[in-house]
């Protein structure tokens, strides 16, 4: 059966990202503030309007910092999935600090929104060596956050080798579902001006632009497979500017008279896993 779907996510971060980084200047501070005060309700109402549900991907520190911003999206009907305690990389952290993140931000998504997490997303999109194994053992179903294909998700491997001066040696397939995910559809690299001592990414792009290459994924989408999924990754204190909310909007509509169906994450993998299970 033909189908081809979107599923519009966003990473909650407001400030836990910029305090991760040691950014806690009020100027820092107030660009990560907009996001619960301007950006979620405006991606909120958008939403809405067109009668589609997404997955959001919340720190803990977010979920305990603004819990009134992030009930609104538990009450809309989104789903809340994990990202992090504090927003650090797992790959930045020992295996003990990162299990401890696991479970500390699982227990604040269960208290806003009454269940466990069932996907994860790391932050800066960068795994452990640890982080699958981790995420069967607390539940997870899924991840999404490796870039292995764009269209069709996959079960993510356990035990990769990949020495410099032999060839790399993979591990076996979980059986957590990966759901790929890539940064020419994430809204930071191509929005987002940072400028610190050391380096300046400048960001700011056309929204027009950034536009018309989302289209054109999702056509290519349409002609590379049957069934395809594709994830857009926006951030509510970027995506929730003017024009980059205007920007959104066409895309859902273009899309939509594409023929897009909009899923969640957590209903597109179990649609997937029926499609096709797990060995074993």
């Amino acid at each position: 059966m033909t189908k081809h779907i979107v599923c519009l996510t966003f990473d909650f971060d407001a400030i836990s990202g910029f305090i991760s980084r040691g950014q806690t200047t009020p100027g820092w501070i107030s660009r990560g503030e907009f996001g619960p005060r301007v950006g979620a309700p405006r991606l909120l109402k958008l939403l809405r309007k067109y009668d589609i549900a997404s997955s959001w991907y919340v720190p803990g520190h977010t979920i305990e910092t603004y819990p009134d911003a992030v009930r609104a999206v538990v009450d809309a009907g989104h789903e809340i999935a994990h990202h992090g305690w504090t927003h650090r990389p797992p790959a930045s952290l020992t295996r003990e600090e990162e299990e401890a993140e696991l479970v500390r931000g699982n227990e604040a998504i269960r208290t806003i929104s009454g269940e466990y997490a069932r996907g994860y997303r790391s932050p800066s999109w960068d795994l452990s060596p640890h982080s699958v194994e981790l995420m069967l053992k607390h539940g997870f179903v899924y991840d999404s956050s490796m870039m292995g294909d764009d269209y069709t998700p996959y079960y993510a491997r356990q035990g990769d080798v990949v020495p410099l001066e032999r060839p790399a040696q993979f591990g076996n397939k979980s059986a957590l579902v990966e759901m790929p995910i890539h940064w020419s559809t994430d809204d930071s690299p191509h929005f987002e001006f940072v400028r610190t001592e050391n380096s300046v990414r400048q960001g700011l792009q056309n929204a027009t632009n950034v536009l018309d290459n989302w289209i054109h994924d999702f056509l290519y989408m349409q002609e590379a497979v049957e069934w395809g999924v594709l994830t857009y990754t926006c951030h509510p204190f970027i995506i929730g500017r003017g024009h980059r909310i205007m920007m959104l909007e066409r895309l859902i509509q273009r899309v939509k008279d594409s023929g897009a169906v909009f899923q969640r994450i957590d209903e597109t993998v179990e649609e997937f896993r029926q499609r096709c299970p797990a060995a074993g």
